[in-house]
């Protein structure tokens, strides 16, 4: 039988790992004019998602935002984008975690509802965001949509990689539960 702790802190370390990706991808991306449209903080919270369980996915989604914000300035506290990718990866990596635990580890139902799940709120976010700051809403949203298609496209080819690598590798940062 399995010790309850022993999945407890593999979740803590697999999220300590993408809680760092998280941080320096999104420099390495905006060293060479990329950062914004390939959403590189998302890839690895959402990865973290179907990697851990959703308290520590949650957890590490929210932290990331504002722990980048504080050391790189990215993404700014004000405007509030901080708040808003703080929201959008909670959505994305609990929404992931959840649903492939959920729908016993199936990876596309998981990736597609957790990605159109955080495309939603990041397109509220936005419009009421813009609303508030007297900026065309429509426009705001929109243009933040279409922006964020490239980094749409770059988690639907890399999380299920990535994935079924560790499966065929019997990775320890999957629970012997994943695999399959």
């Amino acid at each position: 039988m399995k010790n309850p702790h022993d999945n407890a802190l593999r979740s803590m370390i697999i999220s300590a790992v993408m809680a760092a990706l998280a941080l320096v991808l999104p420099v390495a991306f905006h060293a060479v004019g990329l950062g914004h449209y390939f959403l590189p903080m998302l890839l690895p919270l959402l990865l973290n998602g179907f990697l851990s369980s959703l308290p520590w996915a949650v957890l590490a989604g929210a932290l990331v935002p504002w722990i980048s914000a504080l050391l790189t300035g990215m993404p700014p506290i004000y405007p509030p984008v901080a708040l808003i990718m703080s929201l959008e990866a909670i959505v994305l990596s609990g929404t992931a975690s959840l649903l492939f635990r959920l729908l016993k580890r199936r990876i596309w139902p998981a990736l597609l509802a957790a990605i159109t799940a955080d495309r939603a709120v990041s397109f509220l976010l936005t419009w009421a965001m813009a609303s508030r700051f007297g900026i065309s809403p429509r426009i705001a949203a929109f243009g933040t949509f279409v922006e964020a298609l490239p980094g749409v496209a770059l988690q639907i080819a890399v999380v299920p990689l990535v994935i079924r690598a560790l499966r065929q590798r019997r990775s320890l940062f999957l629970d012997v539960e994943d695999y399959g």
